[in-house]
């Protein structure tokens, strides 16, 4: 799933355009006619997911100024870009300082707005990869810094709430790559013990005849090689949280000696005739069916029950392909602020791409292949070409493609009502009238680029005034502007080959 964009304009037209020209750059899109509308869906009872605003500065109800205050009231941080058809720097500032990420001018063109977006969403991106680091670094991560919009990743995120809330002994399986160790994390960042050590220790790198030292320490002179006392992982966790990975990897004589440290809440250190006292939870992972160890004699019945208490799944990357452009997009963040390049986005090709492919190693071959894109990017898009790996084995025919074609924008019943009958094929009452006679909006031109917005307001306008007679009050009435806002874009756009009645509705209201 992309990011999606929230547009808020009073303007119907300009809303469908907008929204035509983010849905061309590959972006979801909300629309919102009012800021009273935009404040609901960004910071009511059950928000909606957005990535950045697009906001108009000056609406008839709440204008994009009272947006950000309410925004910033709330503690919203997305990104927001402002637009206006009024850019004096006073504007400028006014806005910059309120909160907004950046300002365009309307009409903006096209490549104007795809930049400002892809700026936007990059630092919001880059802000909150490098706060989850940290968080990572300082054992606070929660389970809010768990990146997904899977919905079969809904009840693992309910799972982790009812885990950090307690003590339970933990076991998270899921394949490699899935991620475990960023769930224990989670956990331990939500709970009581958040404010102590968290010690995570891979069970499968440990050699053998040192498992039980790194585990539970040693005194010096216990082994050859033991010049010093070592604590132990058990006992530099004490109070915290001690992440077993690969739990199922442990040969067994520390399964022995593990299952005794969890029943005694105490560790005997090799070489030692004291034990010590640890108060330790255990959260542990693994990517083995212990089950079937246990069937097989591989692994102890009983530590397996002190340990499957409480047991999370992790699904893979393949069965949650909505989470993969999220995760692309922070790593993106993350690789293209260590290597220094100005790697702003990724294309709605490669994006597609990435979504097909299957990731037999999970996020972990992602992160890596994001790595390798930004290596090799030489601009600030990463296309397809940067994923040579993955596209060659991606069949053309499995890619999830995008819309890439020309976005169809619904027509109004008015445009229907002008329609010829396809039944009689004779003209309805203002067919003769129209200059334009396709009752569709072309948003390309015959390269497929996307068409400058003054030729699309231009062209949507001659339409209005052809079907409308020439009555400017109701074609006001019904691009929902003013009259003498639209006598403005009429001379703006050059549209001066029209004959307008001015004894047209004289009861009719400007808006």
């Amino acid at each position: 799933m992309s990011e999606t964009v929230l547009i808020v304009d009073d303007d119907p037209v300009q809303r469908r355009l907008l929204q035509a020209m983010v849905e061309r750059f590959g972006y979801q899109s909300l629309t919102a006619a009012g800021g009273d509308v935009a404040i609901g869906l960004l910071t009511g009872p059950q928000p909606a997911h957005i990535d950045c605003v697009v906001l108009d500065l000056v609406m008839p109800d709440l204008d994009g100024l009272g947006v950000l205050a309410r925004m910033r009231e709330a503690g919203c941080d997305i990104p927001v870009i402002v637009q206006t058809a009024h850019g004096g720097i006073d504007t400028v500032v006014s806005v910059m300082r309120a909160g907004a990420n950046d300002f365009v001018v309307k009409p903006a063109s096209p490549e104007r707005l795809q930049v400002s977006l892809r700026n936007a969403l990059a630092t919001k991106a880059l802000a909150g990869e490098l706060q989850r680091l940290k968080r990572s670094r300082d054992g606070t991560l929660t389970i809010a810094d768990v990146i997904t919009r899977s919905p079969v990743m809904q009840p693992v995120l309910r799972a982790l709430d009812k885990a950090a809330a307690s003590a339970i002994p933990v076991l998270i399986e899921g394949e490699s790559g899935t991620g475990k160790e960023l769930i224990a994390r989670a956990i331990h960042g939500s709970g009581a013990r958040r404010a102590k050590p968290f010690v995570a220790v891979n069970c499968g790198a440990m050699p053998e005849n040192l498992v039980e030292s790194i585990l539970f320490g040693h005194e010096k002179g216990a082994f050859t090689g033991a010049t010093e006392k070592h604590h132990g992982k058990f006992v530099e966790a004490d109070g915290g949280t001690l992440f077993l990975d690969e739990v199922g990897e442990l040969p067994p004589a520390a399964q022995v000696k593990l299952l005794r440290a969890l029943q005694e809440g105490e560790v005997e250190p090799v070489g030692s005739h004291k034990n010590i006292k640890v108060d330790v939870r255990i959260v542990s992972a693994t990517n083995r069916d212990l089950i079937a160890d246990v069937r097989a004699g591989r692994f102890r019945e009983d530590l397996f029950y002190r340990l499957h208490v409480f047991p999370i799944s992790v699904p893979p990357l393949r069965q949650r392909p909505e989470d993969i452009p999220a995760l692309a997009r922070h790593f993106l963040a993350r690789f293209a602020a260590e290597e220094g390049k100005r790697v702003r986005g990724i294309s709605a090709e490669a994006q597609a791409l990435l979504t097909a492919f299957r990731w037999p190693g999970n996020v972990r071959q992602l992160e890596n292949a994001i790595f390798r894109a930004v290596v090799l990017a030489d601009g600030e898009e990463i296309g397809v070409n940067e994923f040579p790996q993955v596209s060659s084995q991606v069949a053309p025919d499995a890619i999830a493609a995008q819309p890439f074609s020309e976005p169809w924008i619904e027509p109004s019943p008015a445009m229907v009502s002008s329609w010829p009958d396809d039944r009689s094929g004779a003209p309805t009452r203002n067919a003769a009238a129209l200059t334009m006679p396709a009752p569709s909006l072309h948003l390309t031109d015959v390269h497929g680029h996307v068409r400058p917005l003054g030729d699309i307001e231009s062209e949507v306008i001659r339409f209005a005034i052809a079907h409308y007679d020439e009555q400017m009050s109701e074609v006001a009435r019904r691009l929902k502007i003013g009259r003498s806002t639209l006598y403005r874009k009429l001379e703006g756009l050059g549209i001066d080959d029209v004959d307008t009645k001015v004894n047209d509705d004289a009861s009719a209201v400007n808006i």
